[in-house]
């Protein structure tokens, strides 16, 4: 049965959505994925698509153009109607324990996840809602 959100990765690396939108078809079987490339065009299609909810996203931090941080300054200026029906989980291969302290402390994100996640962390999160 297909998980019932709506998904949007931001991520620069082409690699890095091409696997996670693999294993979000293979563990959850969503289709389709959302793509944007950085935080603006994310930002940009949540604007658009306001209406499509509950809406997951996957956010990498580091990013051209708007970075996941500026991301997710500009989520906080959104209504409140918007953010309440979006949950975010960030994807990043930082090591830097002070970007992971900021990414932990952020009231928008519900979960840091390290790249590469493995497919039971999907199923171990999503199946349980």
């Amino acid at each position: 049965m297909p998980y019932k959100s709506q998904f949007i990765i931001i991520e620069d690396n082409l690699i890095d959505q091409f696997v996670t939108k693999k294993l979000l078809k293979k563990g959850l079987d969503i289709n389709p994925v959302y793509i944007a490339n950085n935080g603006k065009e994310g930002m940009n299609w949540i604007l658009k698509n306001q209406n499509l909810n509950p809406l997951i996203i996957l956010l990498d931090i580091q990013m051209p153009i708007m970075n996941g941080f500026e991301f997710l300054e500009e989520f906080d200026r959104l209504p409140k109607d918007v953010k309440e029906k979006i949950e975010i989980f960030v994807l990043s291969s930082t090591l830097d324990s002070e970007e992971i302290r900021k990414v932990k402390e952020n009231k928008y994100v519900t979960d840091f996840w390290n790249k590469p996640f493995k497919l039971e962390t999907l199923r171990n999160t999503f199946l349980q809602i």
